[in-house]
Parts: C-alpha cells; structure tokens; sequence
C-alpha cells in the first residue's frame, strides 16, 4: 500500500465501477487567492492518492472526468496546465507498472497535441495485459458525444451490410461506445456542491447510485471517498424491480 495513504474500516459491500467527477479544483484556487492553474495541480495530487486508495481496497474499475468537450472554453493558459498535467501523469504512470493497473483513455484523441495522442495511445497498449485495477480517463469526452460516435458507427456497419436493424440491442450499441467493454457506473461521486452530473458517462450511469459531497476535489481524500462507499453501502439497488 501507498505510505501516504491510510486504509479505513470498510463496509462489506463494494462497487464494482466508481466514477469521480473532479469538480471544484478552480474554486479550490481562488479560495487561496491563487492560480486556477495551481488548483488542478493540486487536484491532480488528490487524483493519484484516490487511484492508489481504491486500487489498494480491491475496486476493480475506476473512472474519472478529466476533461470535458466543454473545458476546451476555459482560458487558454488554465488548457495548457491540465495538457501538461496529462503529460506528466502518463510519463509517471510508467514508473508504477508493478501496481498493474490498465490505463485507458475515453473521448475523441484527435483533437489533442501529437504527443500527448501518442503517449495515451502507447499507455494504453503497454497495460493492456494488466488486471489488478482498470482506470479510465476520460480526456477531451462528453457523454452524449459518445453516444452519437456509437451511433454512427453503428450506422456505417447497417449501411455497409455488416449489421441488420433487427441486429440492435442495448448490449449491442453499448460495445460501440468509448467505454463499451467496461462495466457500468455503480457509484458517481460528484464533490464541491454542484448537483449534476454534468455530461458524464450517461448511458453507463443509467442506474448509478449518485453521491454528492461539498467538498471540493483537491481536499477530497480517502476519508471522504470512505463516506461514500458507507454510504452505498445502504442503498437498496433495485434496477427497476421490487
């Protein structure tokens, strides 16, 4: 386990899938007067003691918003930081092939730098193998971005003659989306107040249990996420039986 991170009493029922929506690195900033750019650092600090956390408890898939198709709005000096963030992090990822954890990028990659597309797409081959812990970033993605990908891809298979209409299911359409081969979202977490889930992962957070805390990212630390998990822990999933 991580030196710098704690492992908490847990509750006997884990999910399978969390997904996290960094939210909040920003105001965390202005609260200290500083940078919008220093709070994604900070953020991303935050991001690799949670990955480490649930890799440590055993969670099998974690997913987080890293990157909207909206952010490309933001100024453009904030953009660059999160891009180098992107950089650094995969280049550090290589250092911690031992914790065999699987990287995987969600989201449209032609749109980003040549060397960042470059290292996702290396990143992504090199851990291909690895089954300890499945970890997917979605960069430059939005949900219902995916969801129209999926669909012209599964348009273009009708056209050429690969795929009848008859031939369309949920299971079917759901392979072609960015995140087609992994599980659904068993539990979203959304810190720093807001009540949304902002264009994320809408087709697999279809029955997701959603946990909102106000508690902004860069301060949301293990303890937090253990919160969380207790709080899952006592919800009665039903997927729309009695």
């Amino acid at each position: 386990m991580a030196k710098d991170v704690k492992k908490f009493d847990l509750p006997e029922v884990l999910p399978d899938h969390i997904g996290f929506i960094m939210d909040g690195n920003g105001r965390w900033a202005k609260k200290r007067f500083l940078p919008r750019k220093l709070g994604h650092v900070e953020g991303a600090k935050t991001f690799k003691k949670i990955v480490r956390y649930c890799r440590d408890i055993g969670i099998k898939c974690i997913s987080f918003y890293a990157f909207s198709t909206e952010n490309w709005k933001r100024p453009n000096d904030e953009v660059d930081a999160i891009m180098n963030l992107f950089r650094q992090y995969i280049d550090e990822a290589r250092e911690h092939f031992l914790e065999e954890t699987r990287i995987v990028f969600l989201g449209d990659k032609s749109v980003l730098a040549d060397d960042i597309r470059e290292k996702m797409i290396a990143i992504e081959e090199d851990t291909r193998h690895f089954d300890k812990m499945t970890l997917l970033l979605a960069v430059n993605y939005g949900g219902r971005d995916e969801i129209v990908h999926a669909a012209k891809l599964v348009s273009e298979k009708v056209r050429n003659g690969e795929m009848n209409i008859e031939d369309i299911t949920e299971e079917k359409f759901s392979s072609y989306l960015y995140a087609g081969e992994f599980p659904d979202v068993d539990l979203l977490i959304r810190p720093s107040g807001e009540l949304r889930i902002s264009n994320y992962m809408i087709w697999q957070c279809a029955y997701a249990e959603f946990y909102f805390s106000d508690v902004l990212w860069p301060d949301f630390l293990p303890e937090e996420l253990n919160k969380a998990l207790f709080d899952y822990a006592k919800r009665s999933r039903r997927f729309g039986g009695v």
